[in-house]
């Protein structure tokens, strides 16, 4: 069965995002594993740890888990760097504990010491983390192109990884964002150019969200599947390139706005090949 969800909710008991991601008829969900807007790791309870390794076995939900909003590894700050590594080691301990396999991270922003400084930055980060922990596969996300940004063309993904040449990292690409930034993703043509360079086997999440502004905006603006500029038709040529139904689909687009939570995940559904 193909892999399709959205971000759920831990509120309450992390292990309840199970229940809510069940309700919603996902197969597969996204979580943080902590507060997203805090630096330290909000405490879990080792019987909500054992739930949520239980729940995972019952439903068969593949999870993936997503880091807060402020760590930014691209950061040349030594203070704001070193505290960005160690949230990123933390939440991989943490997703270890829970068997979570992703871990996605943006690469944040170079705050105006260029891009290339910037993906030193990122590569010395991840290889740190990955060299802490086990188990875990760091997944970097393409940005939107934001002002400073690292990762807004996926040759900056591909650079970090050919430094870093680690099996345990990989990509999450979001719609949203390839498309803000100047891909239109509707064009097989241009995925065939993209993918040239940015192996498939290396994608392992696609965070599915249409583009509340028009292509090459570089504005980091989601909205429901169908009410963007990317439209259910795009969607529909999206994913019937080769390979992308096989990865974990996960959408984060506006909750309530335009279309129920459990009708968009079945519409994304549809438009799988």
């Amino acid at each position: 069965m193909a892999l399709v969800g959205r971000h759920v909710s831990i509120a309450g008991s992390i292990d309840l995002a199970f229940d809510r991601a069940k309700a919603l008829g996902c197969t597969a969900m996204q979580i943080f594993v902590t507060n997203p807007r805090g630096w330290k790791l909000n405490p879990i309870g080792k019987d909500s740890e054992a739930s949520f390794r239980k729940k995972r076995e019952a439903t068969g939900i593949v999870s993936v888990a997503h880091m807060p909003y402020l760590p930014n590894i691209a950061s040349s700050n030594k203070d704001a760097f070193s505290k960005s590594v160690e949230s990123l080691v933390e939440n991989m301990e943490r997703c270890s504990r829970l068997e979570i396999d992703y871990l996605v991270t943006h690469m944040g922003s170079h705050m105006g010491h260029g891009k290339e400084k910037g993906i030193e930055n990122v590569a010395q980060a991840v290889a740190a983390a990955l060299e802490r922990s086990s188990g875990v596969t760091v997944l970097l996300e393409n940005e939107a192109g934001h002002k400073n940004s690292v990762g807004d063309k996926t040759e900056d993904l591909v650079r970090v990884s050919d430094i870093i040449k680690d099996k345990r990292l990989g990509f999450c690409l979001d719609t949203c964002h390839l498309f803000a930034s100047g891909y239109d993703i509707t064009d097989h043509k241009v995925l065939d150019e993209m993918f040239g360079s940015l192996s498939m086997n290396k994608v392992f999440a696609i965070h599915l969200n249409d583009a509340k502004k028009e292509l090459g905006s570089c504005l980091d603006r989601h909205a429901n599947i169908g009410y963007g500029h990317i439209g259910t038709e795009g969607f529909r040529r999206f994913l019937s390139y080769k390979g992308i139904s096989t990865k974990a689909i996960i959408l984060e687009t506006p909750v309530g706005e335009d279309i129920s939570e459990a009708d968009e995940i079945t519409l994304a559904r549809s438009l799988l090949p």
